[in-house]
């Protein structure tokens, strides 16, 4: 992958937890000059036990670097884009990992660093934690959050759309920050919270052991994130609070009618209930995508651009290339094929 200066590319990721350990082994795999930092001794020395280049400074880690991933907790994401910003040079592209999107990308615009920030979000995890528990292939294919930003950060977005689709076969996903975050609430964030209350009943349940053993699939799968590490969960939910908080409004809603009809005894209003979630089921699963290629001048006004980019996120589809020659970019997309995933 070539670099923004035309030289190979060089990369870093700081935080180098499970998804953050997850990006810098992936991009040592495809041979990327990387380097990892954590502001963890042990965290680092197992980098190196990976064998990966993890200086003891954060400041000998980015420098002369193409990108760097920011992959710490949320709450650290502000002061760790400032420091990170000091150490760059203006032509080093800076994205994170974070969970919400809205509150970062604004501080960034607030600090002037909208020109080469470039909010991200990969969307993959697992119910472990850590350096040890990350693989080179935990992202491979993931839908993959990119915000774009009209003006000189359209630049940055089209460099880094372009890495993420070669090196991780991301499915980029254009979004502005506030849809992210709307968009998250429901198909991220409830999930986490539904999946802790359902476990958390069961752990206060006189029952729990006897639950426990016979706990199969449906309870395996229900209750899956809710392994995740307490305190990132908490972060996580804290930042979209407004939002998860509007989800949780219309799930309580549903349950309502669910419980009234059960009380009620009437299986046709539970049949219809449970039709309608079957078929969100049914359309995650069994989508169909038709490609294409669209093609824009890069000196024209991309507001043009940046409109079309969430137009197609907002539909469902996503980029699987993107690259720029003779000042035209040339973007891959997959859209989302009319009736697909319909029971």
């Amino acid at each position: 992958m070539v670099g923004r200066t035309g030289a190979p590319a060089r990369a870093t990721v700081i935080g180098t937890g499970l998804i953050g350990g997850s990006i810098l082994l992936r991009l040592r795999a495809v041979g990327l000059d990387v380097a990892g930092w954590d502001p963890e001794p042990a965290t680092r020395a197992e980098a190196r036990h990976q064998g990966v280049d993890a200086p003891e400074t954060l400041e000998a880690a980015v420098a002369g670097r193409d990108v760097v991933f920011l992959c710490g907790p949320l709450p650290t994401l502000p002061e760790t884009l400032l420091r990170v910003a000091e150490l760059t040079g203006p032509a080093c592209v800076l994205t994170d990992v974070g969970s919400t999107k809205a509150e970062l990308a604004a501080f960034a615009v607030q600090h002037r660093l909208a020109d080469r920030f470039v909010p991200g979000h990969p969307m993959a995890g697992a119910d472990t934690a850590g350096i040890k528990a990350a693989t080179p292939t935990l992202l491979g294919s993931a839908a993959w959050v990119l915000c774009p930003t009209p003006g000189v950060a359209m630049s940055a977005f089209r460099w880094l759309a372009g890495l993420l689709a070669d090196v991780f076969a991301a499915r980029v996903v254009p979004m502005s920050p506030e849809e992210h975050d709307a968009v998250v609430a429901l198909s991220s964030h409830l999930p986490h919270l539904l999946a802790g209350a359902l476990a958390g009943a069961v752990q206060r349940s006189a029952l729990r052991d006897a639950v426990l053993a016979l706990a199969a699939g449906s309870f395996r799968d229900g209750t899956r994130v809710a392994g995740h590490p307490p305190e990132r969960t908490a972060n996580m939910l804290l930042s979209n609070r407004e939002r998860v908080l509007g989800g949780l409004a219309g799930i309580r809603a549903f349950v309502d009618e669910v419980a009234a009809a059960l009380r009620d005894g009437d299986a046709a209003t539970l049949t219809a209930r449970h039709r309608e979630s079957r078929a969100a089921r049914v359309a995650l699963t069994g989508r169909t995508f038709v490609t294409r290629q669209r093609r824009f001048a890069v000196d024209a006004d991309d507001a043009a651009e940046v409109a079309h980019l969430l137009a197609l996120g907002a539909s469902g589809g996503h980029l699987t290339g993107c690259r720029v020659a003779h000042d035209v970019v040339t973007y891959a997309e997959a859209l989302p094929e009319i009736g697909s995933g319909q029971s």
